[in-house]
């Protein structure tokens, strides 16, 4: 510890720098944008030709939405494109009701996306094929994810040099428990729920027999989901699909893969534009007019005005936190979008997307009480995304009806509280400290000092009694006996598959699905349109905290070196409520 406050002060230092160079870069930023405005001023819009194909090129990340991008953001951005599930979706469903598109050209790279993400798109898929236009794939290599969405494919084509990843899906978890022991760091904590495993990383060297037992269990039923899904596209077993991802497909040549029916072609890129030019019935050096996703942003589709009669799509993305800003799913800024939903007329019902694993109980019971209000005066029906749990499914809990995709990530009924002990840190570097106090209990949360056993006992009844509330709001709002549901809480993890067998959830199923429920629930028939809340913000002020965050620890990289990510972690658990409705911080399921 001979380097800490050589540490802190060079991080200080490396803070007040990337402050100094964002300020630089908000200059450049200023004049650079007339530059790029004025160089797209006179680019004409996308047109749609006839007998076109969409280029369904999916590379990066792909979220529920991301606002439109611009030439000059994306220049500056260093960061992985993304793309937005509903652009894709929408995309598909224009083309296969488009004339002019003849159809889809898949083109898989090096893309990433969860399991229920890949559900939603695979499904769209899936429902063009009904219009006989055809689907091809190609891909130089196909990630596991990649393949499972090329298998809908009338052909899935690969390069004669590419790969295929078939491997079935693992979980593999970090822990800083002795890493924090170096530095002197005890992590206090306290919980309700034998799965409750958020606290795992921070106080254990690999996971206990509980969170083995339920992380085995979900990533056994969402594969088994995956594995008859490619298994029926491919016109395979489900055994068939194991046996070949047992033998770990990547490191294998196209003859083999050919050979066990993975691939139905090998062409090089040339070849295959060739061959879309057979399909689209041109002449072999026409051009291929295609259309990409965000150009079918630009296709008309059925006209869409806001009547008296309209669904609203309120998206609650990313981890929950008390404040008012519009980054993550912060308490003050979503009750506010929920009561002017509430107070609307014109809305008669409301889909409320959840994309979260969860965060700050205190901020979810803020939450679950807007949408409470907003139940008693309209219908709410949840979408679950990838991912609804802890926090997540607390805000989602008592709508009136409940979707989610077989391999959402849901459940994790539990809550708990974590404290960073840093009193050996302190005497390590001859820091002591003393007090002088009216009451007992007036220096809670001293530093200085480890807790005593009467805060020990105070804290955990205060838990204890958060995860009462939980368990109770949970059960108020599936109509279920308190003791029944405490069955399936103790923090553990479900799929959306397992959910629905206890009845967590009301059905399987996506957005579409839930926006259908909505307008039956209301009485709206088939004559309603859809709008989306709350508004996106610019992929400037996107960037701008992107920027701040990147050069901060750009700068801290210098100093920290490889304690960087453990200097983050902590920073993440500091800036959120101790008291957490959340589940793991980090399953890495790949």
């Amino acid at each position: 510890m001979k380097d800490f406050f050589k540490t802190t002060l060079a991080s200080a230092l490396g803070f007040i720098i990337a402050s100094i160079l964002l300020s630089i870069l908000s200059f450049f930023i200023f004049f650079g944008m007339v530059g790029s405005l004025a160089s797209t001023a006179g680019k004409q819009p996308f047109t749609l030709q006839n007998n076109s194909v969409l280029h369904l090129k999916l590379d990066g990340v792909v979220q529920d939405r991301v606002a439109d991008s611009d030439p000059f953001t994306e220049l500056l951005s260093q960061t992985t494109p993304q793309v937005g599930l509903n652009d894709i979706v929408g995309a598909i469903r224009k083309a296969k009701s488009n004339d002019k598109i003849k159809g889809i050209y898949l083109d898989t790279r090096m893309f990433a996306a969860s399991n229920g993400t890949l559900e939603e798109i695979r499904k769209e898929l899936l429902d063009f094929k009904e219009s006989d236009k055809f689907i091809v794939a190609y891909a130089d290599t196909y990630l596991q994810s990649g393949y499972y969405l090329a298998s809908v494919a009338d052909k899935v084509i690969v390069n004669p040099h590419g790969a295929l990843d078939l491997h079935g899906l693992s979980s593999t978890p970090m822990f800083y428990k002795d890493a924090l022991a170096k530095l002197g760091i005890k992590m206090r904590i306290f919980k309700v729920g034998t799965y409750k495993s958020a606290v795992e990383p921070f106080t254990e060297t690999e996971m206990s027999a509980p969170n083995r037992e339920q992380v085995g269990a979900f990533l056994n039923d969402i594969w088994g989901f995956m594995r008859a899904d490619l298994a029926q596209s491919r016109g395979m077993s489900s055994e068939r699909i194991d046996e070949l991802a047992n033998e770990f497909t990547l490191m294998k040549d196209v003859d083999y893969l050919l050979q066990n029916n993975l691939v139905d072609s090998v062409l090089y890129e040339t070849e295959m534009q060739n061959y879309l030019r057979q399909l689209l019935e041109i002449g072999e050096d026409a051009k291929i007019a295609s259309a990409t996703v965000s150009n079918m942003k630009n296709v008309k589709g059925p006209s869409i005005k806001k009547s008296s009669s309209s669904i609203a799509l309120l998206y609650a993305t990313g981890n929950i936190t008390s404040g008012g800003g519009s980054s993550g799913i912060q308490d003050k800024y979503i009750v506010n979008e929920l009561e002017k939903l509430r107070k609307d007329k014109d809305i008669k019902a409301v889909v409320l997307r959840v994309n979260s694993g969860g965060g700050s109980a205190y901020a979810s019971e803020q939450i679950w009480k807007a949408v409470s209000d907003l139940k008693k005066e309209k219908p709410v029906v949840v979408s679950m995304g990838d991912v609804a749990a802890s926090g997540g499914y607390y805000i989602a809990c008592n709508a009136d009806r409940i979707f989610a995709n077989p391999t959402t990530i849901t459940g994790s009924i539990g809550i708990f509280g974590m404290f960073p002990d840093v009193t050996q840190t302190l005497k390590n570097i001859g820091v002591t400290g003393d007090v002088v106090k009216t009451n007992e209990f007036a220096d809670f949360g001293n530093m200085t000092r480890s807790m005593n056993a009467g805060e020990i006992d105070m804290m955990q009844s205060y838990i204890e009694r958060g995860y009462d509330l939980f368990v109770s709001r949970c059960a108020d709002g599936r109509n279920m006996p308190k003791e029944k549901l405490m069955e399936y809480a103790e923090g553990r993890v479900w799929t959306g598959n397992q959910a629905l067998e206890i009845g967590l959830i009301d059905e399987l199923g996506g957005i579409s699905e839930a926006i259908e429920s909505a307008a039956e629930l209301a009485n709206l028939g088939k004559n309603y349109s859809v709008f989306e809340y709350p508004k996106l913000r610019s992929p400037l002020e996107e960037l701008l905290d992107q920027r701040k965050d990147e050069l901060a620890a750009k700068a801290l990289q210098n100093y920290l070196g490889n304690h960087l990510e453990m200097f983050m972690l902590l920073k993440d658990v500091q800036n959120q409520d101790y008291i957490q409705a959340r589940m793991p911080y980090d399953l890495n399921i790949k």
